[in-house]
């Protein structure tokens, strides 16, 4: 018996402000750099590339190559990417 399987997006289902929180807390919890950028590119592609590019100070080709599972952002695109979707990035004490 054969399967038919689609491609997953989880940009489809990031439309609330808390899927997003979530989405991201799950990427960081990973302590995988790679992983929480390609988190990020997937919120960004679900709020449309471009807008999101042009709020953060880059062109769209540079943001998706930045947020792609391969890539490797620089902080000030990170924080661009973050400040356009309406995020802010809190630390706090570990266990806590």
């Amino acid at each position: 018996m054969t399967f038919a399987t689609q491609p997953f997006d989880a940009a489809e289902f990031l439309d609330s402000p808390e899927m997003v929180s979530a989405y991201l807390d799950v990427a960081l919890a990973e302590d995988d750099p790679a992983l929480f950028a390609a988190a990020l590119g997937d919120i960004a592609k679900a709020r449309g590339m471009s807008d999101i590019a042009r709020s953060a100070g880059v062109t769209r080709e540079a943001l998706y190559k930045a947020l792609s599972e391969k890539g490797d952002p620089r902080m000030s695109t990170l924080f661009g990417v973050i400040k356009a979707l309406g995020l802010k990035v809190k630390v706090v004490p570990e266990g806590a």
